[in-house]
């Protein structure tokens, strides 16, 4: 894969790709939501083998993902096509998705460790760990997939795109954070004018949609940031700089 250079406003674009997405294929996207959604509640329900799944599907669920994405602005239906191309993956890109969610896991645990919520600052300690160890990961199950790199080299060339484009994924989560406001704002208001009980028929499945979309966004943040590589000969870690604006 080739990295490339975006300018900081791509950041607001990847989040109006994903809106545009989700409502070309609302019911699609929410029923791979709710199938991740349901999946992660009944590994949870497992003692201790579940508790461990759930830490190490993170990744795999977030390129099941970009897959959709992918896909829905092809032309085609997420759903069921993108869970049957991840299965179909082959066992080299498989297996290495899975030791990167192995990795995903410990470094998840150690956070959680490393921050102990009894300590002052405990939880905000865990939001910024969680947001540090999200740098390595954005672009990595992408990497194994579409790349076919091993595990270490995506966890790699995650971290290096995102800091050669660290303008535009401020301006991207910049962009998350206000529509998470406008969301709080909306969600206070009416519960204020019908009540926290009524107005939970409408706060979740909005809840539901905001967290679908942002998923969907994870496809455009990578298809902007890597390229193929310009010929099959040349190496898959190449990241040789190519700038990339507005279209």
């Amino acid at each position: 894969m080739k990295l490339q250079i975006v300018t900081p406003r791509r950041g607001l674009e990847w989040v109006r790709q994903a809106f545009h997405v989700f409502t070309r294929q609302p019911l699609s996207f929410a029923t791979l939501f709710a199938i991740c959604l349901f999946a992660f509640l009944m590994l949870g329900l497992v003692p201790f083998v579940g508790s461990i799944a759930v830490l190490i599907l993170p990744p795999a669920g977030s390129l099941l993902f970009m897959i959709a994405s992918r896909l829905a602005s092809a032309g085609a239906k997420p759903m069921p096509m993108a869970i049957v191309e991840l299965a179909g993956a082959g066992r080299a890109r498989l297996l290495a998705l899975l030791k990167l969610g192995l990795v995903y896991a410990a470094s998840t645990f150690f956070v959680f460790w490393l921050a102990d919520p009894r300590l002052q600052f405990g939880l905000l300690l865990r939001l910024v760990f969680a947001g540090a160890l999200s740098v390595p990961f954005w672009h990595a199950p992408a990497l194994v997939y579409w790349g076919g790199q091993g595990w270490a080299k995506s966890l790699f060339f995650s971290t290096i795109a995102l800091w050669r484009n660290k303008g535009a994924f401020a301006v991207y989560g910049l962009a998350w954070m206000a529509l998470w406001m406008v969301l709080l704002a909306i969600v206070s208001l009416g519960v204020g004018l019908v009540g926290p009980q009524r107005f939970t028929i409408v706060a979740t499945p909005l809840t539901l949609v905001f967290s679908t979309v942002f998923y969907a966004s994870l496809w455009f943040t990578f298809a902007d940031c890597f390229a193929p590589a310009p010929s099959d000969a040349e190496q898959p870690d190449d990241l040789d700089p190519s700038p990339k604006g507005s279209p």
